[in-house]
């Protein structure tokens, strides 16, 4: 029982380490309040699921055009500071959400400061996922990705839901402006970083990015571990149609609707509690399959249900697989990179950790104004247990995919 458990000694033997957690732990619980009250503005104003789609293309496209270009000097520059000026950018963006937000401005001004967070946020994500295997010793490395998801998955269980109260009283502008003081806490972990480069065998420039590409298409572990969430993501993000499936079955309340990504986070939170399952698992690319699996089944089931404990039972599920999943792809990636690439990679993680589920949503938008709501959950959902299915029958490096025991315990922590 006590192996199953999270591992927290990452926190407790590592104070750099623990510092950067609480930061970007209180960030995250800021950002969740400025990623809904977007959602919530956008279709206040418009009422219009593809609208809400279109939310996902806005913010996906700078995404990957940022993160790209960004992968062509993270890995030769110092990553602290990259990561410090793009929070700072971040904090802006937000606080001209909430202008937006008080003034009443128009959807698609709203839409473009999305695409310019989202920018930003290419380049801060790739700069401090870098530091996690640099801060923590490989023994440790499993415990310390799965401490990072339990952050986010803090936030999903706090933040939507006192994001919609919060929403119901003030309005979405006292949202941003939640949002634009949580990165306060995100510079002051970040202040206590080393300053890291890492140390590539080229230059900065188009060649980087190329050679970055080269590495992760080719090595085999890290390709079907990009590829097996960008089937999770493309074809069964259900953000986007929450707001249409409120409204088909519970009156569309924002309460409601912070309970949809609320029990998300709960079903998260209860597998980050027992997430020593999943950092000891032998095999975390076959963790990864069997938790995309069990994604698509629980967002399926959740379109088929009518009463509001049951949708959330059904999320909570789907939130739990996606913990699991995220560390297992974590651990294959992270684990089959050397120091060399891993600012490289962490941006490609980016692009399909982001892009993946933005595009995803305007998938579920379109289909959702096609058919409905629950329509769109239930065929997002079923699309992806078939893609998960095909690629653990293609990618065999991926379902064998497995960190030596006695390689990681050899070397010396940093």
């Amino acid at each position: 029982m006590r192996g199953a458990l999270l591992d927290l000694r990452p926190l407790r033997e590592h104070p750099t380490f623990r510092r950067l957690w609480l930061g970007t732990t209180l960030s995250g619980f800021g950002g969740q309040f400025g990623g809904f009250a977007v959602v919530f503005y956008v279709w206040d104003r418009s009422h219009n699921p593809t609208l809400v789609g279109l939310i996902g293309l806005v913010t996906a496209v700078p995404l990957v055009a940022v993160a790209l270009l960004g992968s062509a000097f993270v890995d030769h520059v110092d990553r602290r500071r990259l990561a410090t000026r793009a929070t700072w950018g971040l904090l802006a963006t937000s606080l001209l959400m909430a202008v937006t937000a008080v003034t009443a401005g128009p959807v698609w001004l709203m839409l473009i400061l999305a695409a310019l967070h989202s920018a930003m946020s290419a380049l801060s994500y790739p700069a401090l996922r870098a530091f996690t295997p640099v801060l923590l010793p490989p023994p440790r490395l499993a415990a310390g990705l799965a401490l990072n998801h339990l952050s986010f998955q803090l936030a999903m269980l706090l933040g939507p839901a006192a994001a919609g109260l919060l929403t119901a009283v003030s309005g979405t502008t006292a949202c941003f402006v939640v949002d634009a003081v949580s990165f306060g806490a995100a510079l002051v972990g970040i202040a206590g970083l080393p300053r890291v480069t890492g140390s590539p065998g080229g230059a900065a420039g188009v060649r980087a990015v190329r050679d970055g590409i080269r590495f992760a298409v080719s090595t085999r572990p890290v390709a079907g571990a990009l590829l097996a969430d960008l089937c999770a993501t493309l074809l069964a993000m259900p953000v986007a149609v929450f707001p249409v499936v409120n409204q088909e079955k519970f009156g569309g309340s924002p309460k409601t609707l912070g309970l949809f990504l609320t029990a998300i986070g709960v079903g998260g939170a209860l597998a980050s509690l027992f997430s020593g399952l999943s950092t000891r698992h032998a095999r975390p690319g076959l963790l990864l399959l069997a938790c995309g699996g069990v994604w698509g089944l629980g967002l399926s089931l959740a379109g088929f249900v009518a009463t509001l404990p049951a949708v959330l039972g059904c999320l909570a599920l789907a939130g739990a697989a996606d913990t699991w999943a995220v560390v297992a792809r974590g651990t294959v990636v992270q684990s089959a990179t050397p120091e060399a690439y891993l600012g490289r990679v962490a941006a490609l993680e980016h692009v399909v950790g982001v892009a993946g589920p933005e595009v995803g949503n305007l998938r579920a938008g379109l289909v959702a104004s096609a058919t409905s709501g629950s329509a769109a959950l239930v065929i997002g959902g079923l699309t992806c247990v078939a893609g998960t299915a095909l690629l653990a029958t293609l990618i065999r490096p991926l379902r064998t995919a497995a960190v030596p025991a006695p390689a990681v315990a050899a070397r010396p922590a940093p």
